[in-house]
């Protein structure tokens, strides 16, 4: 599965803030990515087979054990879904790209 650039070191289980709200963000606004192909199709692959384990689980009647095997699966491949998303680099704001035009111009 390919991503942005390369494969970094990031492990998959690294916990990573499950809401948006404890994202870093800058001015109060979440930051956007540049989102290559192919790291968009990895994302939607694994955004579906998410859908259909979750879907699975709860038609099945699961219940939330310790050991769940399909949560265990769930939380593997959101943690992948993470690591993809944020290895793609981050789109500059306008402020940075307003920044870096005027130091351009002014050196």
């Amino acid at each position: 599965m390919g991503s942005c650039s390369k494969m970094s070191s990031f492990p998959v289980s690294a916990p990573i803030p499950a809401t948006l709200a404890s994202i870093p963000r800058e001015g109060g606004r979440a930051r956007r990515r540049r989102i290559s192909p192919e790291a968009g199709r990895a994302l939607e692959i694994l955004g579906h087979a998410i859908e259909y384990l979750t879907d699975e689980f709860v038609h099945s009647g699961g219940s939330f054990s310790t050991h769940n095997a399909q949560m265990e699966a769930v939380q593997l491949l959101m943690a992948v879904n993470r690591q993809v998303y944020f290895e793609c680099p981050e789109v500059p704001s306008l402020s940075e790209r307003w920044r870096t035009l005027v130091h351009l111009r002014t050196a």
